[in-house]
């Protein structure tokens, strides 16, 4: 009896103290909902002032410079799409690469394209200017995604290289055995086992380039190939900044925001389920 006191008193300041921390921590995040949902707050009622919800109308029937509201979100996708799949294509077979196959030069050229990753957008501004420039891609979609997905590769094998190298040796060697080719065994026994990983890379990717303002920004001078984010400065110069505007201009951000949202609510799970995949084979 007595050592059961003593466990059930141990246990008890386990729970006790676990119990406290949780508190802490969901008051932590508490206060944090609550800093983000001010200005959240805000640009919602500042959407509906003057004419209410006739400024979500008014902003998805007229045009802005000419361009229709939903080409802006056409835009962001395009780009979006285009350098996911690049991203998840160059990066699952590189992965591959670097992690089960031996070649020449094999350390260094890893090495070297694990060093981008200290490479920030904007130090690339200039080379990526003079590039699109001399292959004729300035001004064209083509040129934001190169841009996006040439930033992001190097995370991207990073991440799928670890993945790779969690998988076991054997599955390579009961292919071979079989009598199945390096291709075979990468289609047909990694690449399905690597699938948590490729669609939480191509989640990231997806959402990274809607949030992009840099690249299009410096790249695209034509309004009607805009995305979203650079929009914003054309809603501002259109409304104006007069009451019945500013209704319309908080009301066009509010529009921008919702695809955003909508896409980190539905890629949670992906997020979540690819990192913890990557912890448990670890």
């Amino acid at each position: 009896m007595k050592k059961f006191s003593v466990a059930y008193t141990k246990d008890s300041g386990l729970m006790k103290t676990n119990f406290k921390e949780q508190i802490l921590i969901t008051l932590f995040f508490l206060i944090m909902l609550i800093i983000w949902s001010i200005p959240i707050y805000s640009l919602i009622k500042n959407s509906f002032k003057v004419n209410g919800i006739l400024n979500y109308s008014y902003v998805l029937k007229n045009r802005i410079n000419n361009v229709p509201f939903y080409r802006y979100f056409l835009n962001s996708g395009v780009n979006a799409i285009g350098s996911s799949l690049l991203v998840s294509t160059i990066c699952v077979l590189a992965g591959f690469s670097f992690s089960k196959i031996i070649f020449k030069g094999k350390k260094i050229i890893y090495n070297t394209s694990i060093m981008c990753l200290a490479v920030s957008g904007p130090v690339l501004i200039v080379p990526f200017f003079f590039i699109l420039k001399t292959m004729q891609l300035y001004n064209t979609p083509l040129a934001i995604i190169l841009c996006e997905a040439t930033i992001t590769i190097p995370f991207g094998l990073l991440m799928m290289k670890n993945y790779f190298d969690s998988m076991p040796e054997e599955l390579m060697e009961s292919g071979s055995i079989d009598g199945a080719s390096i291709y075979q065994s990468f289609f047909y026994l990694y690449l399905p086992l690597a699938k948590p990983a490729l669609i939480n890379l191509t989640v990231l990717q997806f959402m990274w380039s809607l949030q992009d303002f840099l690249f299009p920004l410096m790249f695209l001078t034509k309004d009607t190939l805009y995305t979203t984010t650079v929009a914003v400065n054309s809603f501002k110069g259109a409304y104006g900044m007069s009451p019945q505007n500013l209704g319309r201009y908080n009301a066009s951000l509010v529009l921008i925001a919702i695809p955003s949202i909508l896409i980190f609510v539905k890629a949670q799970k992906y997020i979540i389920n690819g990192v913890v995949s990557g912890a448990v084979k670890g």
